[in-house]
């Protein structure tokens, strides 16, 4: 998974939240999803924990300045509002093994 892809949790007391990827590291990967998980404290998730989507989100802000939990919550936001997918539906993620 590459940095600013948009997951699902599979498992946990997160299951069913949308989150962004900030990195991977190993089996690992570090969350946020800019309100709950912030940037200063994100969630690390074990890949098989996790369903990713097609969406990739871009991790730079346009006018030069440091990725906030704002820009994550919006990227989200827009994310699930321009799902053509009723909530609880899966067309827009992958499949994973």
């Amino acid at each position: 998974m590459k940095r600013g892809t948009i997951i699902f949790s599979k498992m946990g007391r997160d299951k069913g939240r949308a989150m962004v990827v900030l990195e991977e590291d190993g089996e690992y990967l570090t969350l946020a999803d800019g309100k709950l998980r912030t940037i200063e404290k994100p969630k690390k998730k074990k890949k098989k924990h996790v369903q990713p989507t097609n969406t990739i989100v871009q991790m730079l802000p346009e006018c030069g300045r440091a990725l906030q939990d704002a820009d994550i919550r919006k990227h989200i936001k827009f994310f699930l509002q321009n799902s053509e997918v009723p909530e609880g539906g899966k067309a827009h993620c992958q499949k994973t093994m």
